[in-house]
């Protein structure tokens, strides 16, 4: 016979869990001294210290592992599937199909562009103000689902000849860093893609292709100057979630806010001086991107662009990386 005091304290209440059979193991809960109770019916009462009621000691044994391998797991998952409902756990797991049809315009306007070449000039400032400056060609080639970037930098002299090369083919990225004072190409890893890439506010991650399929989208708001949409990586990702600024009409980028785990915006990234390059067709001739926890920030100025003037392949191959463009 079930012991009536048995149960389990939720929510200020005693909530009894009846035995499925007087042969079955029914797991009761008793709050007592602050301790869990597991009680079988009519034969054990495990509590801290003792064993009671129990007519053959070599049982105990037998119950408190079975306590330790199948209870307490089970134990577990009836806790966490009272505190976080199924559907609150795979909320972030949701995506909008009106978020994400403005995000794949956005990408799709960008990669409508096959060959593009820029000179840029990139502007560092510390916290006190201090800046160094860098010049460097960037050379773009998208195509469906294949897109490669190879970034040279061409002045001051300690950083020239530096390579950034990164290719995206069907959802896999990789990058390789060519640093000529080492003489050696480096492979960015999963791990190393939160860095700063040479000493600026941008990480590799954020040099990264922004491809639609590696988020899950939220439409946060809809006004008439912006669209505003959550986007969250589906794979390992330096920042918890990206607030995304969208132009309603142009589907230009106008800024992203980067949250950390706690829901702090940790980043901002803006675009300003627009102009449509090409019909229907924007880009920016600046952005800039903040460290808002250690008040620096990095400018990037574009100076000259040229579109659909093909790009040779081998500009995108590690040996050319390494002997950089000439």
């Amino acid at each position: 016979m079930q012991n009536p005091d048995s149960g389990v304290m939720m929510y200020g209440q005693k909530v009894t869990l009846l035995p499925y059979s007087n042969n079955e193991f029914s797991p009761t809960l008793n709050y007592h001294t602050s301790v869990l109770i597991f009680t079988h019916p009519a034969v054990l009462t495990f509590a801290p210290g003792y064993v009671q009621n129990d007519p053959a000691p070599s049982n105990s044994i037998l119950n408190m592992n079975t306590f330790h391998s199948f209870i307490l797991p089970l134990l577990i998952l009836l806790i966490a599937s009272l505190i976080f409902p199924a559907e609150l756990a795979s909320q972030d797991l949701r995506d909008d199909p009106e978020a994400r049809e403005i995000f794949e315009e956005l990408d799709r306007r960008r990669r409508a562009i096959t060959y593009e070449t820029s000179t840029l000039e990139m502007t560092i400032y510390d916290n006190r103000g201090r800046t160094r400056v860098r010049n460097m060609t960037s050379y773009d080639y998208s195509d469906r689902d294949v897109s490669k970037t190879l970034i040279v930098f061409n002045a001051p002299a300690d950083v020239r000849g530096t390579g950034l090369l990164t290719i995206n083919e069907g959802g896999t990225e990789s990058q390789r860093l060519w640093l000529p004072a080492l003489g050696r190409v480096q492979v960015i890893s999963g791990s190393q893609r939160g860095e700063r890439f040479m000493g600026s506010d941008f990480t590799y991650e954020d040099l990264g292709d922004q491809n639609p399929d590696d988020f899950t989208f939220r439409l946060i708001e809809r006004g008439s100057d912006a669209v505003k949409i959550e986007g969250k990586k589906t794979n390992d990702s330096q920042y918890d979630h990206i607030l995304f600024h969208i132009h309603p009409e142009h589907y230009k980028l106008l800024m992203a806010e980067y949250f950390n785990n706690a829901g702090v915006v940790v980043k901002r990234l803006t675009a300003e001086n627009y102009s449509e390059v090409l019909e229907n067709l924007w880009r920016a001739d600046m952005m800039t991107m903040e460290d808002l926890k250690t008040g620096r920030k990095t400018e990037l100025r574009w100076s000259g662009r040229t579109f659909n003037e093909p790009i040779p392949d081998q500009y995108f191959t590690e040996r050319q990386l390494t002997r950089g463009v000439q």
